[in-house]
């Protein structure tokens, strides 16, 4: 072979050699890179495990276990990962507070509202009865023995008018001084030729008869005819002396009466009078000459409007309550004296306050709490100190500022979900303790209130049967969530009600609708 030939043999060769080897390396690198491209992607598709902290308690009580077990009644103890919101947080003041997800947010149907400056409107609602007024009662009776000859109006109740016959008498005294008068004043006709001093003794006489029958209430047309005829009259008539109804009648057709004896009580109820009892607490807001509006059950679509015309100077002991007096006119004698009434008086001042609802206001006992919603998902216990209340609003002295946001309904259930005694404890100096997450819910029932203890802030009801519990029906006593419940639960009155277990045993009506 020719030596020319042979370099480029070997140079082919080398050439190939250097090609496959580059070819090579860079398959590698391919492959290289496709695996490390793919084990991100595969690491990102697989699913990440969750770190396990604890278990808790499954009725929320502060008892945690590193392992799994079961509580007392057999239930399991829940775990609790990393990441879950379900523990007690705190603020940057040091306030403890309660984080709730937003999933059980949505389930317990937690509304909020922001607090506002706003008037403050009170009303004072109070049940009194329907009283005739006392001015406009009137009493028949007669100044002499006698006897009932004929009854003109003879039933209770009978409506009569201002001058009308109501019975006729005849009285042997009554007889005897009209005689007695008739003599004198026809003996002072016969002496006018006589010596003055006969004429005055007998014109005496004659004015001391007359005087005589106008004390016995003889009319002055009765005491002309007597003049003019000289004739006794054997009965006598008594009319009304006032338009109004028959209230009392004790006269009899032939009976006998003695001096001072009622024998008929006629009342006026063109105008009536409320008797209110009002609690000792809503005094300051009453006022002589304020307005009120009166319901009565017989005309639920009516309101009547009176004014309070007087406070009476003792109060209740028994009730805590002092009576007061609506006067207000009686159109068509719609109002009957005996009636229950319902008064409501609204006052309010011009001054407007910082306000919350009611509903967000939880009453402890010792002091009213609200809570504070910090940001979605995590709320603040905060101690309130209260003002002036209305039907609906509660005036904010301390505790919470303008503007930020409370929890106005399903408070009590954040409560029993989130053991809201625990984080309570924060606000007597302890240092803030981790909330467990509670099981507890509404429960709602049907009843009739048995009785209420407005002072102590509880209700007697008997109630159906509670499904949620398996409870069958029962009466039991109720604590109420705030005092605004009160005007709904009145003795006798059907409700249907939502109540909750703050505490073992203690059960908290949170909600009440009337039937």
């Amino acid at each position: 072979m020719k030596p020319a030939a042979s370099l480029g043999v070997v140079a082919l060769a080398v050439l190939t050699a250097a090609g496959g080897y580059w070819a090579g390396q860079r398959g590698h690198a391919a492959s290289t890179d496709a695996a490390a491209t793919a084990t991100p992607a595969a690491a990102a598709s697989a699913p990440k495990a969750r770190k396990l902290r604890f278990y808790r308690n499954p009725m929320g009580l502060p008892d945690t276990s590193p392992t799994p077990k079961k509580d007392p009644m057999g239930m399991d103890y829940i775990a609790v990962y990393e990441g879950e919101d379900d523990e007690a947080a705190t603020s940057a003041g040091g306030a403890p507070q309660i984080a709730i997800s937003t999933e059980k947010i949505q389930k317990l149907g937690v509304r909020t509202e922001a607090a506002q400056t706003r008037a403050l409107g009170q009303s004072v609602r109070a049940a009194g009865r329907v009283e005739a007024d006392e001015r406009r009662l009137f009493t028949i009776t007669a100044k002499y023995e006698g006897y009932i000859e004929r009854l003109l109006v003879n039933t209770t109740g009978q409506p009569v008018a201002k001058g009308q016959p109501l019975f006729e008498v005849y009285s042997p005294e009554l007889v005897a001084a009209q005689r007695e008068y008739a003599i004198a004043a026809q003996g002072a006709i016969n002496l006018k030729d006589a010596p003055a001093p006969a004429q005055a003794s007998m014109q005496q006489l004659a004015d001391a008869s007359l005087a005589r029958l106008k004390n016995w209430d003889l009319s002055e047309d009765q005491l002309q005819r007597l003049r003019s005829s000289g004739q006794t009259q054997r009965s006598v008539t008594f009319r009304s002396p006032v338009s109004g109804v028959v209230t009392e009648k004790k006269a009899q057709q032939g009976m006998r009466f003695m001096p001072g004896e009622m024998l008929y009580q006629v009342a006026d109820l063109s105008s009536v009078w409320i008797l209110a009892d009002v609690f000792e607490q809503d005094l300051a807001q009453l006022k002589n000459g304020a307005m009120a509006s009166v319901r009565v059950n017989a005309y639920p679509d009516k309101e009547f409007k009176g004014r309070i015309a007087y406070v009476y100077p003792s109060l209740k002991a028994e009730t805590r309550t002092v009576p007061v007096r609506i006067e207000l006119a009686n159109p068509g004698g719609l109002l009957k004296p005996g009636m229950f009434a319902q008064m409501e008086l609204t006052s309010g001042s011009a001054k407007k306050v910082l306000t919350v609802p009611d509903s967000a206001v939880i009453d402890t006992g010792k002091r009213s709490i609200v809570l504070v919603q910090v940001k979605p998902g995590r709320f603040e216990p905060r101690t309130l100190v209260a003002g002036r209340r209305s039907d609906s609003l509660v005036e904010v002295l301390q505790g919470v500022s303008e503007g930020e946001q409370v929890v106005v309904s399903a408070n009590f259930l954040i409560d029993a979900e989130s053991n809201l005694k625990a984080a309570l404890l924060g606000l007597e100096a302890a240092p803030a303790t981790p909330a467990k997450v509670a099981t507890a819910a509404g429960h709602k029932a049907e009843g009739k209130v048995d009785s209420v203890d407005a002072k102590a802030g509880t209700v007697t009801l008997s109630h159906g049967p509670v499904a949620s519990l398996k409870w069958p029906a029962m009466t039991m006593e109720f604590k109420l969530a705030n005092e605004a419940m009160l005007k709904d639960l009145q003795p006798g009155k059907a409700v249907a009600i939502e109540f909750v277990e703050r505490a073992p045993g203690e059960w908290v009506i949170t909600g009440v609708t009337p039937h």
